[in-house]
């Protein structure tokens, strides 16, 4: 069911507390209010979009319930944090963004048919969305039948471009091969257990990784297991592990998954202060679930994290807590989905126009110097340049930056040799 999410509360009392919350504004990126002012509806909106004089329509499309909503719930938040800000410091053209939400359930199909209705019915300028590759595939057509823009948050497998996505997480490659390159020169490892969810993005990314491992790296891959979104019985796998005694677990579980899977790694002795395992899935989002005490030691190869110390995050951090809470915690895809709102309004404002097509042409190198993992431009592939960081996991569900790629990473969504 859709819901029409205008903030409609105590309008008073919110507009008190976006008042405050102005001091945590990203600096960079931003306009003032009357930077510009608003332009014929005519003039900005040639394609019957969901655009007035004084307002502009997007969509929010994630699970919000189902295995995903563990992962996706954070997305959600700093979609409409982004949005509450850039609507407080004037909007988009003049304009104040409203926002159709839409849950995918955890389910493909859904998505896809949410995706419609938002694009078709709701004649969203923009959709903010999706996490799963999977679900990213389903709607994918749709956006690309119906010419809509989706701002995508989530790190990926690549081996995709699209005139209709902007994909605001990184693709494998800047992911991927910082990370095991790192693990092969400061842990010296050498044998590789892999481990996935059963859908593409872990499929994909694995295929990426023993590549790495096997002809780059030149060590050896042990094992290579898959299970279902959703499943919750580790323990055979476990034990696999336990035999094979890998250098390093390469994980990409998602989703509530993970918390089984801790919990039985550590119920099964294995210490991950001695073993090393590194992920490129758990955020600080999905150690909420996990609890900090059973993954504690880990790695975790990401492009953000909340403990990142720059005066950006340093704004940020305390802007999302106020909205949402102070217990709220904030991960790589949540960080990358606020990133969605604010480069579609800085493309929206190169382009002086809403239309999808223009949107398209102008994005490439559009900047956000604002961005809580600093600065971020988009390539003509419509992927970021960005840096990869590893961190260590906290008892306290945070992760401590052990290293940092000296400079941006080039998105590379087709990577030669690695296909």
């Amino acid at each position: 069911m859709s819901s029409n999410d205008e903030h409609d509360g105590p309008k008073n009392l919110l507009r008190r507390q976006i008042l405050k919350s102005m001091a945590a504004l990203p600096a960079a990126g931003m306009m003032a209010p009357s930077a510009f002012a608003a332009a014929a509806t005519s003039a900005v909106d040639t394609t019957g979009l969901a655009v007035t004089d004084d307002t502009v329509t997007v969509g929010i499309l994630h699970s919000v319930t189902g295995t995903m909503a563990i992962s996706e719930t954070g997305s959600v938040e700093a979609e409409k944090l982004a949005i509450s800000q850039i609507n407080a410091a004037g909007g988009v053209l003049g304009r104040q963004i409203k926002i159709i939400q839409e849950d995918g359930a955890s389910d493909w199909p859904t998505f896809a048919e949410k995706a419609k209705k938002l694009l078709v019915n709701d004649k969203c300028a923009a959709v903010f969305g999706c996490w799963t590759s999977a679900s990213r595939k389903a709607v994918l057509p749709v956006f690309e039948q119906y010419n809509g823009m989706l701002y995508y948050p989530t790190f990926y497998e690549g081996l995709e471009q699209s005139k209709n996505v902007i994909y605001t997480g990184q693709e494998a490659t800047q992911q991927i091969i910082a990370g095991l390159n790192w693990v092969d020169k400061e842990k010296k490892a050498k044998t590789y257990y892999l481990i996935g969810s059963d859908y593409i993005w872990p499929r994909t990314s694995n295929k990426i990784a023993r590549k790495h491992i096997e002809e780059h790296l030149k060590q050896t891959v042990v094992g290579e297991d898959y299970f279902p979104l959703g499943h919750t019985q580790f323990n055979s796998v476990i034990n696999k592990i336990k035999l094979k005694k890998p250098d390093v677990i390469y994980i990409e579980i998602v989703g509530g998954s993970n918390v089984a899977f801790y919990k039985q790694l550590k119920a099964a002795g294995i210490d991950l202060n001695k073993q090393i395992l590194m992920t490129i899935s758990v955020t600080e989002d999905e150690i909420e679930g996990i609890g900090g005490e059973n993954i504690a030691g880990a790695y975790a190869c990401m492009k953000y994290f909340q403990s990142l110390k720059n005066p950006n995050n340093e704004k940020f951090v305390p802007a999302f807590k106020k909205m949402w809470g102070e217990k709220t915690v904030i991960g790589d895809v949540t960080q990358a989905a606020y990133l969605g709102p604010w480069l579609w309004k800085l493309t929206a404002e190169k382009a002086g126009s809403f239309d999808v097509d223009k949107i398209a042409a102008a994005s490439a190198g559009v900047e956000f110097t604002g961005a809580p993992e600093g600065y971020v431009r988009i390539h003509p592939n419509h992927h970021l340049w960005s840096k990869t960081r590893v961190g260590r996991a906290r008892l306290d569900g945070q992760y401590d930056v052990v290293y940092e790629t000296p400079d941006l990473i080039e998105p590379n969504p087709f990577p030669k040799g690695y296909q």
